[in-house]
């Protein structure tokens, strides 16, 4: 069993950052590979980034040379630094833990609650 809690999310102006914190429970989670997910309004929820318990990365096109997945596997914690943020990146964000690593939702097998990002244009 794996409990993820999420946070770094707000309202930022376009072209800014953020960087989004995932904090895991259990003694097992550099075990796990890990993901981040985005849900926008009226929409489905996407894949967005991965990092494998190896430490290779995963980008969706739409994130990839903005966002970057890293893993700290002694604070149980990945992250998602986020730069030049546009309004198409207004979402809510998903932090996820697989046992095999996937970009798809049904892939993973614990989920937070998730943490709002908001870009003003």
């Amino acid at each position: 069993q794996v409990q993820l809690v999420e946070s770094g999310g707000g309202l930022v102006q376009t072209g800014g950052s953020l960087r989004l914190s995932c904090a895991a429970s259990g003694r097992t989670f550099n075990s796990y590979d890990m993901g981040w997910f985005r849900q926008a309004p009226g929409k489905e929820r996407e894949f967005a980034a991965a990092i494998s318990s190896g430490g290779f990365t995963y980008y969706a096109n739409s994130v990839k040379g903005r966002f970057a997945i890293s893993r700290d596997n002694a604070k149980n914690t990945v992250y998602l630094q986020m730069i030049s943020l546009n309004p198409e990146d207004t979402a809510v964000y998903y932090c996820a833990a697989a046992r095999r690593l996937g970009t798809t939702p049904e892939a993973y097998d614990y989920w937070g609650q998730g943490t709002q990002v908001t870009v003003s244009s």
